[in-house]
């Protein structure tokens, strides 16, 4: 054979490249699934209440949310375990246990909150009752995440991704100062009493929340188990270059996306509920409702109805993550790769945390405090479980030669830090206010 003949060894080909929508994955659904609907709710208040004021928080956070989701990501890529696994191998169970039941729990009243949310806002649009519309649309997500085969699910995650579209154009439907937006993102006029730093609390709980750095981490494990040929990058170091740079990109568009949102939703209340008068608002739902007479029903309509897909993004998410944490801990096979018969615990743990989430609509319990309890939950679990990482991230014997770059663990730091000022605060605005 000539020279042109000659097959090329397959470790000497060159990569082909990724089409952005390849690209795009596991930080593209974590960024979304944080805008849920008891975020969308979290965030609503905020405008409502602040105004324009408190904007820059969500600017302050996407450095750290782009931080410390990196940080998951690429301990479960280049290790081939995600958080738990981790966990388990390096930190005794006494502390890991207590971690992922006080996780599990606080994602199930989390799910509970977004199905009621979820069902409250298809009432709203078509009537009906939500109860039924809670277990519909817990049904529609455990099938989905149970029997659909991986990689189609994932495309489905992809593009459910797009009804976070729906808040940008609510803000752009309404008539917005965007003059005052910008200065108000740069010099807010604010008092930092009891009640504001409560809310701030809760806009960095809610941006930053344990789930998504689970969620992010088993995916990374998913996709390397997906994709023929790949392997964990402790075995195949020569990847990690692009492996880095995609996990880079996908998590900063991801969290970009999430946090811009995010304050699309504050810009809204805050243009037309604050304006208004309206100052108490309590879930997404009676946001969307708070629309109607204010901005019109077509503000309304696009409103709830970006609840909705948004509940569908993040439902799963929620389950998925409770289910990869209480997997790794224990020791079973995880991942939504696996097929149902060779994974039947970890998916008992995400049928385990839906039916828990839509039982919860069944209860006396405010979704007001339930979701209030799950943000202190969730305050009191992060900073530990931020802390190991970061710890886990910095070891050789974990990472190898990939341990954090200098900025990647300033950033890092500044994030956990951040998370135990916002926890400690939380606790004590609690005391504070009775």
């Amino acid at each position: 054979m000539t020279g042109l003949d000659t097959p090329t060894p397959l470790e000497e080909r060159p990569r082909r490249r990724r089409s952005w929508f390849q690209v795009l994955g596991p930080g593209l659904i974590t960024g979304a699934s944080d805008d849920d609907p008891s975020g969308i709710a979290t965030y609503s208040q905020a405008g409502a209440q602040y105004g324009y004021n408190l904007g820059w928080t969500l600017v302050l956070t996407w450095p750290l949310m782009c931080a410390i989701q990196e940080i998951s990501a690429r301990v479960g890529r280049v290790t081939g375990r995600g958080l738990a696994g981790n966990l388990r191998r390096h930190y005794p169970r006494a502390l890991l246990y207590p971690t992922v039941a006080l996780l599990f729990v606080a994602n199930t009243i989390n799910l509970g909150a977004d199905l009621g949310a979820m069902a409250d806002s298809l009432r709203l649009l078509i009537g009906g009752r939500p109860l039924l519309y809670v277990a519909g649309f817990g049904l529609l997500s455990l099938g989905l995440e149970v029997f659909v085969r991986y990689a189609r699910y994932v495309a489905i995650l992809k593009w459910m991704t797009v009804s976070l579209f729906a808040y940008v154009g609510v803000a752009l439907i309404v008539h917005v100062p965007w003059a005052t937006v910008g200065e108000r993102l740069v010099l807010p006029e604010m008092t930092l009493d009891a009640s504001t730093f409560t809310v701030i609390v809760a806009v960095l709980g809610t941006t930053i929340s344990p789930y998504l750095f689970f969620w992010q981490a088993g995916e990374e494990v998913d996709e390397v188990r997906e994709r023929p040929g790949a392997k964990p990058l402790e075995r195949d170091p020569a990847s990690a270059p692009a492996e880095f740079g995609r996990i880079r990109i996908d998590t900063y568009i991801g969290m970009a996306f999430s946090n811009a949102t995010a304050l699309f939703i504050v810009i809204t209340a805050a243009a037309t509920l604050h304006a208004h008068g309206l100052t108490d608002i309590q879930t997404s739902a009676e946001a969307a409702e708070a629309l109607r007479p204010i901005a019109g029903p077509f503000a309304f309509f696009v409103f709830a109805l970006g609840v909705i897909g948004t509940g569908l993004l993040a439902v799963p998410v929620l389950a998925g993550s409770a289910a990869y944490a209480m997997g790794e801990s224990f020791g079973w096979h995880v991942g939504l790769t696996r097929k149902l018969g060779r994974a039947k615990a970890f998916y008992a743990a995400i049928l385990l945390a839906t039916a828990g989430g839509a039982a919860l609509n069944l209860a006396p319990i405010s979704p007001v405090k339930a979701l209030f309890w799950s943000a202190v939950i969730n305050g009191v679990t992060a900073v530990p479980i931020m802390v190991m990482t970061m710890l886990l991230a910095s070891r050789k014997a974990v990472m190898g030669r990939f341990t954090l770059p200098p900025v990647l663990k300033v950033v890092g730091w500044l994030a956990t830090a951040a998370m135990a000022l916002a926890a400690a605060g939380l606790l004590v605005t609690t005391a504070w206010t009775g």
